[in-house]
């Protein structure tokens, strides 16, 4: 079975720059002008002091895993895509990012390996999925 093209996340008006931007190949994250956190995931109003003055920035795409796992079964997901690398990535502007890692398997991969973003097709032209491939630095 495959899962190409990739089924399309909800997208909300507060969420819908950020898929956009993926699917122009560029990861944003939203930045407070408040209290200057940077965050992922994109929400109208900042985690840290809970201030409506965010914008989005650029990402430049890169960081490091942070923590992983993998993982034999996920209900819904292609047997022939199994097994799957979830990981934690800590993006170099701070925030970290649960995804997938793809073009590798959990054994060549350590806590600190860099990674870049890459984006994966969805169903919808204006949407793709950031996931994170080992950059061999």
């Amino acid at each position: 079975m495959s899962w190409e093209p990739r089924p399309v996340p909800a997208v909300t008006p507060e969420t819908a720059p950020y898929w956009e931007a993926a699917a122009e190949g560029r990861l944003l994250l939203r930045r407070c002008d408040d209290c200057e956190l940077t965050f992922y995931y994109p929400r109208a109003r900042c985690p840290d002091c809970l201030g409506d003055d965010v914008d989005w920035i650029e990402a430049d795409g890169t960081g490091t895993v942070y923590a992983y796992t993998e993982t034999m079964t996920v209900g819904a997901w292609p047997e022939d895509e199994l097994p799957l690398v979830l990981a934690y990535v800590e993006l170099a502007e701070g925030p970290r990012m649960l995804t997938a890692l793809q073009g590798c398997d959990a054994d060549s991969i350590e806590i600190g390996t860099p990674v870049e973003v890459t984006f994966v097709p969805t169903a919808s032209d204006d949407v793709s999925i950031p996931v994170f491939e080992p950059t061999g630095d």
